[in-house]
């Protein structure tokens, strides 16, 4: 292993894990929401979190049209 290394000489590459990457945001989700998401991850023994994110690339993937509803 050198001692140095000039980088500036180095050729640059894509990333090949960059559709891999994950991006945290926050985001404003109703507490029975995020109880069912919990209860669902727990039983399958994975965080909550990475089952929404499950479920968010299923519904890409899918192509899932969504459905609105009202409350009132």
């Amino acid at each position: 292993m050198k001692p140095e290394y000039d980088l500036a000489s180095m050729k640059s590459r894509p990333n090949p894990f960059a559709k891999q990457l994950k991006q945290e945001v926050s985001l404003p989700l109703g507490i029975e929401v995020i109880e069912y998401f919990r209860e669902k991850a727990q039983e399958k023994g994975i965080s909550y979190q990475e089952l929404i994110n499950l479920y968010l690339q299923d519904c890409v993937v899918s192509n899932r049209e969504l459905s609105f509803w009202s409350r009132l």
